[in-house]
């Protein structure tokens, strides 16, 4: 007997209401912006119109055709095996960002490309800059270590036009360093977005990602596919997520001044306190906590600032319109 057909909410309320994906994908809106969607398109055990999401091509595709249909893209493409992520939570952190910038400014969310916002890690995706610079007219600075990943967002700023006067890409040669030979001078950046490795090693990525496949297939899964992708670099780090989060903040301290709100994503909940912890010693004049979820994920971000009120102020008057 053929499953019945399942009702869905009209939207998905979980995510921001300023948030495109809300609603269900529209594969027939989809496939007209990427018609090499289509042959990727299938009906599933409900007969909705879906994907196979185990497929990272498929996965691949649908990015294309989502950045496309709502973020007017002409080029997206990335290298094999290099992250592949979530376009709806990442529009979500997009605009959270902007909501903590509207506090400060009247309740007006600051737009144009006199905001600036440092994405720490913009990977081969490129996706926090395309995001932010479509919806809200942001210049973005993105950041990475990977030389490859370097080339693949150089290559979609450079091949769309939408991009190409707002978005500069640039190579951080020490590992070690997050802001250091990045933050030019008295160079100033409104915000900053940040992804970071999750695991504390190769070996716990792939035990994480065989414990969320057999969990998904309900099945023991031995072989780790990642429809998503992802590189070392970009999955994990030595001491994972925690002693990223902590680099960033004491590092962050010593550039107080040339950012309004350092942010970044903390997926672990037991990583928050630890956070706190840090950024009591770094002397964070304000930190806010920004709920996210996206379906059964939830996570956070976090965001400080080492303005006082009174420069905060000064800032604004002088920096946004």
């Amino acid at each position: 007997m053929a499953d019945k057909k399942r009702t869905h909410p009209k939207e998905k309320l979980e995510l921001h209401p300023r948030n495109q994906h809300r609603q269900r994908y529209n594969f027939k809106e989809l496939v007209v912006s990427c018609p090499e969607l289509g042959p990727y398109v299938i009906l599933n055990a409900y007969k909705d119109e879906s994907i196979d999401f185990f497929n990272a091509d498929a996965v691949k595709m649908l990015n294309t055709a989502l950045l496309k249909r709502y973020y007017a893209l002409e080029y997206w493409d990335i290298p094999a095996n290099y992250l592949c992520p979530p376009i709806p939570g990442r529009a979500d952190y997009v605009h959270r960002l902007a909501d903590l910038l509207a506090e400060r400014n009247g309740g007006k969310i600051p737009l144009g490309d006199a905001i600036r916002c440092l994405d720490i890690g913009v990977g081969a995706n490129c996706v926090y800059p395309i995001i932010g610079s479509k919806e809200y007219g942001w210049s973005f600075v993105g950041t990475d270590i990977d030389p490859v990943a370097i080339e693949s967002a150089t290559r979609i700023v450079e091949k769309n036009a939408i991009l190409s006067q707002k978005v500069e890409i640039r190579r951080q040669a020490n590992p070690l360093d997050i802001f250091r030979g990045i933050v030019k001078g008295d160079e100033k950046f409104d915000l900053t977005s940040c992804n970071p490795p999750f695991h504390a090693s190769a070996a716990d990525s792939q035990t994480a990602t065989l414990r969320k496949l057999s969990n998904l297939k309900n099945q023991r899964i031995k072989r780790p596919e990642l429809n998503f992708g992802g590189q070392n670099n970009e999955l994990w780090c030595d001491g994972g997520e925690e002693r990223f989060v902590r680099d960033m903040i004491y590092q962050s301290s010593n550039f107080s001044g040339s950012c309004f709100w350092f942010s970044t994503l903390i997926s672990k909940q037991s990583n928050l306190k630890k956070a706190y912890q840090e950024l009591d010693k770094a002397k964070a004049v304000e930190v806010k906590t920004l709920p996210m979820a996206q379906g059964n994920k939830v996570s956070r971000v976090i965001a400080w600032t080492f303005l006082t009120k009174e420069q905060q102020m000064q800032w604004v008057s002088s920096r946004w319109k």
